[in-house]
């Protein structure tokens, strides 16, 4: 009739999932509160506390692939994914900082997904970067900022995003390069850039 044993194994399987899962959901947390430390270290100019949790957030995310080892389908998670998203948009802001230039996907070793999202919101976080240091009176960085997004709009535009969030998050690029190109071109009329 009814195999119970059957019945108990698969209530232990769904219990253990629902665990991993959880742990999945609390450790994907930490990775996204590490990012956004890395990135307002970054505009704050604390380029040593920034160098800190970039080494805590890379052992924060090590930590989440051992979840995703353990449950393939942990991998599809929602937690997961804007984690990882995260990761990318914080770890190629801190590159583009003390490199000026873009972070690979394999350097950072994530899906093709995670990494463009990732880098379509870095996007945003150049904006505020240009801004402020156009406050600071540095015209170059916030220029340099504005050919660098311009051209990896140009690059993106190859890319056939159809309807859904990687088509929202690439037109989000757009007007972040318009808000720098105006930014530019505000401080050139001036003499400034």
């Amino acid at each position: 009739m009814i195999d119970k044993k059957d019945l108990e194994e698969t209530r232990k399987d769904i219990s253990s999932f629902d665990e991993k899962r959880e742990l999945l959901i609390k450790d994907s947390r930490n990775v996204i509160k590490t990012s956004k430390l890395i990135i307002y270290s970054l505009h704050r100019k604390e380029l040593k506390e920034a160098e800190s949790f970039v080494l805590q957030i890379k052992k924060e995310l090590a930590e989440l692939e051992k979840h995703i080892s353990l449950h393939d389908e942990l991998k599809y998670s929602p937690s997961y994914k804007i984690a990882v998203q995260e990761y990318v948009e914080a770890m190629a802001f801190f590159i583009f900082i003390n490199e000026k230039k873009l972070a690979s996907r394999k350097e950072l070793n994530v899906d093709a997904e995670a990494y463009v999202l990732g880098i379509c919101d870095l996007t945003g976080e150049l904006v505020r970067k240009a801004i402020n240091s156009a406050i600071s009176k540095d015209f170059k960085m916030a220029s340099e900022i504005k050919d660098f997004v311009s051209e990896l709009y140009g690059e993106l535009l190859k890319f056939d995003f159809r309807n859904g969030l990687m088509r929202k998050k690439f037109d989000s690029i757009k007007y972040d390069l318009r808000k720098l190109e105006d930014l530019v071109y505000d401080l050139k009329t001036k003499g400034l850039a």
